[in-house]
């Protein structure tokens, strides 16, 4: 599988996680569109120190899971992924947030009283981010990219990351669909995201089962030396950065002062800075 310009890479969170994204960024750096993702994630994230400023600067979309509130924010952010010069895979969970007993139940009775489709593994699917997201781009996308995520034996916690215990495998299910296959408008977008939901429900009860999702095929292993050049690098990086800041002249400490400030106010006021070609064609 190969993520090419103008890709819409939807992820569909599967497991009681919050750790899917990790894999999601394993699984890019073994397609070489590691560069390019751009995450659909609850604003909360973009208050973190340092973490919030990274994803701001790579251009994350946040959201208040209110679409009276984000349908505004997030189609202005959806019209600069327009460019075709500049690749793109998005990714977004449609359930809205990730799989534990409670919400599990709470959307079961939601589903029984609404006469939905009741799902043993997942959330219900929220369509209208998604939809939003097909109507923006749908002139530069590629096709739409159905993962599932399948962990052994237990889902793991970021902890469990930390620490390298578990999972003991990850499995994960692709599915390319292009965009002759999903319809137009809004109420049949949710039918077919209602549809794709309850395969996906399926697959999983089958991987819980049997313990692999088919066609069954296995990853070769990343290189451990570039893993470790790249850790190396962010090493000497950040520990060069912290000794200048502490150790060098009051003009870099001012700079890096003024950096911070910047990037907190850029944050948490959600001011972007204006692309460099329409910069360009609004000068012209």
């Amino acid at each position: 599988m190969m993520f090419l310009q103008g890709n819409l890479f939807c992820s569909f969170a599967t497991t009681g996680t919050d750790v899917d994204w990790m894999y999601l960024w394993d699984l890019a750096l073994r397609k070489d569109c590691m560069g390019y993702i751009k995450y659909i994630l609850k604003s909360s994230l973009m208050k973190l120190p340092v973490f919030g400023w990274a994803f701001h600067i790579l251009e994350f979309i946040p959201v208040e899971r209110k679409w009276e509130v984000d349908e505004a924010n997030m189609r202005q952010m959806l019209s600069k992924f327009k460019d075709p010069r500049d690749p793109l895979c998005l990714v977004l969970f449609p359930e809205g947030t990730n799989f534990i007993a409670q919400k599990c139940l709470r959307s079961q009775k939601y589903a029984t009283e609404n006469g939905l489709p009741i799902l043993k593994n997942l959330l219900l699917p929220k369509s209208k981010g998604f939809n939003a997201c097909l109507e923006d781009l749908r002139s530069t996308l590629d096709a739409v990219y159905d993962v599932t995520i399948g962990y052994k034996h237990r889902c793991p916690s970021f902890l469990d990351n930390v620490f390298g215990v578990d999972p003991s495998e990850v499995h994960i299910h692709v599915r390319r669909i292009t965009l002759d296959d999903i319809p137009m408008s809004e109420r049949e977008v949710t039918a077919w995201l209602m549809d794709t939901f309850q395969h996906k429900d399926q697959l999983l009860s089958n991987f819980m089962s049997e313990g692999y999702f088919p066609p069954h095929g296995t990853e070769a292993n990343l290189s451990a030396f570039k893993c470790l050049v790249n850790v190396m690098l962010v090493l000497i990086l950040t520990s060069g950065c912290t000794f200048l800041t502490f150790f060098s002249s009051i003009w870099f400490k001012i700079v890096v002062s003024l950096s911070c400030s910047y990037m907190v106010s850029a944050t948490y006021f959600n001011i972007r800075p204006v692309p460099i070609f329409s910069f360009v064609k609004t000068c012209v």
